[in-house]
């Protein structure tokens, strides 16, 4: 069953979030990940949204998501990325 990775954000250091993207990239070659959503510039429909980032990726399982996200290469790069956001994610289960 495939898993989402939501994240929503509010971006504090542009820099540094370039840096992330410079680190984060690699670490996703060879997994199987669909970007769904990279917008910088979300608008709210209904109440208050945090941020104006938000970002989607697709995983064909949630042991997929794990072995990626819980990685030494992605691990040193989400400092980055949390250093540099108000930060909000999650993990949510697709439908079959």
């Amino acid at each position: 069953m495939p898993v989402y990775f939501i994240v929503q954000e509010k971006v504090l250091d542009e820099a540094m979030m370039e840096e992330y993207g410079k680190l984060a990239g690699p670490t996703l070659a060879g997994v199987n990940v669909k970007p769904l959503v990279v917008d910088n510039n979300v608008r709210s429909i209904e109440g208050e949204w945090h941020g104006s980032r938000v970002v989607v990726l697709e995983f064909d399982t949630e042991e997929s998501f794990r072995g990626w996200y819980n990685s030494p290469g992605y691990q040193e790069a989400v400092k980055l990325r949390l250093a540099a956001t108000d930060s909000r994610g999650i993990l949510a289960q697709g439908v079959e």
